[in-house]
């Protein structure tokens, strides 16, 4: 634990509020086995698990990985050839853009709109479809936690085992529970989840399945690349009982702020999804 001075004496707190900022402090130390994100420059930005004699090689020079070790996130180092760089509590963006990817992920951009088409928070169950390499399911155990649950599916084994794999090394999750599972097949095997997410090549044959495992009043989110995708799907809304049906796309524009001028970035993150909501009634009507 890093020592840290007070002079208790002119300090305006009890013994109790002491060890709470000592235990904070404590917190917020890097320790074996966490994820560390390194940030020399916007274009060396590394995002490390802290390992016993573990070397970060960069064209600016050598990291000792054991060096930051019991210093705190915030931690400013220096490499072999004396370049800054700076260790940071990596965000939860940072956590899904760099996972392992054996599909597309869907960016964060999009995560944020379709969160708030759904009343999920934490404590809430929710059906995951398409696991992939596992940046949506990170997403959803981030807002559940400590008490919710994630019920991902996923149908190619080996999307899943590499989703699992990378969720191993985050921690402050709440629970998931994977199956290798065809959901337009067989089914799901939760009932009453308070959100079901979709993200497949055909999210239609999804949609009467979802219908049978939602809380009635509660909410179906679901993305897709191209537009006759979102078509075939809030057909099979419409058929199923779902109410609300409404369609989305988000583009994201950076804006660089220099001395000499402000203005957009020449290049964004454009088309990626086109986002889909609705919320299920109380009668089917197939």
């Amino acid at each position: 634990m890093r020592l840290v001075r007070m002079n208790l004496i002119n300090l305006p707190i009890d013994q109790s509020s002491f060890f709470v900022i000592l235990k904070i402090v404590d917190e917020n130390l890097i320790k074996p086995g966490d994820l560390v994100y390194i940030y020399l420059d916007d274009k060396r930005q590394f995002l490390i698990q802290v390992l016993p004699k573990l070397k970060l090689s960069t064209d600016l020079g050598d990291i000792s990985i054991d060096d930051m070790v019991n210093k705190e996130f915030g931690y400013v180092g220096k490499t072999h050839l004396g370049k800054d760089f700076y260790c940071l509590k990596p965000t939860t963006s940072d956590l899904m853009l760099k996972i392992k990817r054996k599909t597309t992920i869907i960016y964060p951009k999009d995560l944020g709109y379709l969160l708030f088409e759904t009343s999920i928070g934490p404590g809430s169950k929710v059906i995951e479809v398409g696991t992939g390499s596992g940046a949506l399911t990170l997403f959803l155990s981030k807002i559940l936690a400590p008490d919710g649950v994630v019920y991902s599916y996923e149908r190619n084994e080996e999307f899943l085992e590499n989703a699992k794999k990378n969720l191993e090394k985050i921690t402050n999750k709440c629970r998931i529970e994977f199956f290798f599972r065809d959901a337009a097949i067989e089914g799901f095997l939760q009932k009453d989840v308070d959100a079901v997410f979709i993200d497949v090549p055909e999210p239609w044959d999804i949609v009467p399945r979802a219908f049978d495992s939602l809380k009635n009043g509660h909410h179906l989110v679901s993305l897709s690349p191209n537009i006759e995708q979102v078509k075939r799907t809030v057909e099979m809304l419409e058929r199923s009982g779902f109410i609300r049906i409404k369609i989305c796309e988000v583009l994201q524009r950076e804006i660089l702020v220099r001395e000499r001028g402000v203005r957009p970035r020449e290049r964004g993150i454009t088309h990626t999804a086109y986002l889909v909501s609705a919320t299920k009634t109380i009668v089917s009507q197939i």
